[in-house]
């Protein structure tokens, strides 16, 4: 994939994200830089953000990985937050 244009190669993973039955992510922000990518969003769980990392890295092996996804606590809707 040497010289893809850098908004392919984030189209590329985006839809991989999205279509993997590990991930099914749609959520996610891809940014590709030179030969770096950055992963950028919210998820439930430290699981989460490991497998979609690895669909990532399988998607662009060529990229460096920047997993920068933050795990955040999901509530029910309703469940009041106390501050």
């Amino acid at each position: 994939m040497a010289g893809e244009a850098p908004q392919y190669v984030a189209a590329r993973v985006q839809r991989a994200l999205a279509e993997d039955e590990r991930t099914h992510e749609l959520g996610i922000r891809v940014d590709v830089r030179g030969d770096q990518i950055f992963l950028r969003g919210q998820v439930g769980d430290e699981y989460r953000r490991e497998t979609i990392a690895g669909v990532a890295g399988e998607a662009a092996p060529e990229l460096e990985l920047h997993n920068e996804i933050s795990v955040v606590e999901v509530r029910d809707p309703g469940e009041e937050e106390n501050l």
